[in-house]
């Protein structure tokens, strides 16, 4: 039997249905999944030492994966509590084929997995056990029996996964330096992915504005929910500007290249976001792109980030040079 919104997307015109599967594909979202690697790329370079590309490049691939995998579950998960009522642009709705949906998502865990053993056997062990842990959290926000997302715990779940957890993982696969292998970089993971995670939970915490009566009205407490949305846009410049402040101060106090201020680029859009919440936060029509704000700020930061930490690799070999 399919879903009532199953049928709609269904029977939506050509045209419609277009834009539905962009929209279900969230093909900009996945910034979020190669941003990890990419920030511990950039570092690495910045030490003056080379990285390994081939690594890189299956990282990225086998995170894509991954997130297909949460992304396709998490509307598996929503159809089956009902909360996706109105959510015509899920997947499950588009295709109303929950079987066929279900084993293309284990189909992509089990690659995204397989990659990333491979990683692990050419760098460290621990790789796939931080990646193994990620997506742990991963299923625990929306997975049953726990639903912790539903509970107002996602935004903590998501930045623990992309941040201290994916990083760690991601400097270890893509460095040739074995001291560094010797041990997880929890340190380093910290301080280097703290403020980009915390940027990618904003995309999180931004998506559900336009949503917040629904979700509600079907036992989500959510932390937006909980806040409700005037207080949650009010929250905004405040987390914005800790996410600035998590990748600046190790600029400041001297341990990072004054190249990685090209972060600042992510200013525009954050402003853009900032405003648009604080003027229409009720109204979800006018604020359900916020998310995409959001995650320009996010892919916008981290890049100018990576790459302003990158810039500095000249200076890094210099350096190495001179020990």
């Amino acid at each position: 039997m399919q879903d009532k919104n199953a049928v709609v997307s269904l029977h939506s015109s050509k045209e419609k249905k277009k834009r539905l599967w962009a929209k279900a594909i969230k093909w900009p979202l996945y910034s979020v999944a190669v941003m990890p690697v990419l920030l511990a790329a950039g570092w690495i370079l910045s030490t003056g030492t080379f990285i390994r590309l081939d690594q890189l490049i299956g990282f990225v691939l086998a995170s894509i994966l991954l997130l297909i995998w949460e992304n396709l579950t998490n509307d598996l998960f929503d159809a089956e509590t009902g909360v996706d009522e109105f959510k015509f642009h899920s997947v499950v709705a588009l295709t109303g084929k929950k079987k066929l949906i279900r084993s293309c998502a284990y189909l992509t865990l089990g690659l995204g997995l397989a990659l990333m053993f491979l990683m692990a056997l050419r760098s460290n062990s621990s790789v796939f056990y931080l990646v193994i842990g990620s997506c742990l959290l991963g299923y625990l926000y929306q997975g049953p029996p726990f639903r912790l997302g539903y509970k107002g715990f996602g935004e903590p779940l998501c930045w623990l996964a992309f941040g201290p957890l994916a990083t760690a993982a991601a400097l270890l696969v893509v460095s040739p330096n074995t001291s560094l292998q010797s041990s997880i970089p929890w340190g380093t993971a910290t301080i280097l992915g703290s403020g980009p995670a915390l940027a990618t939970t904003l995309v999180l915490f931004c998506a559900q504005f336009h949503q917040v009566s629904e979700d509600a009205s079907h036992g989500k407490q959510t932390l937006l929910v909980r806040l409700g949305t005037r207080r949650a846009a009010s929250l905004i410049p405040w987390l914005i500007a800790l996410s600035f402040c998590l990748i600046w101060a190790p600029i400041v106090l001297g341990y990072w290249p004054s190249t990685a201020f090209l972060s600042a680029i992510g200013i525009p859009p954050a402003i853009k976001l900032i405003r648009l919440l604080k003027k229409h936060h009720n109204n979800p029509e006018l604020i359900s792109e916020s998310k995409f704000l959001a995650l320009r700020f996010q892919t916008l930061s981290g890049l100018g980030l990576s790459f302003g930490l990158a810039l500095s690799w000249s200076n890094g070999i210099e350096l190495m040079n001179n020990l």
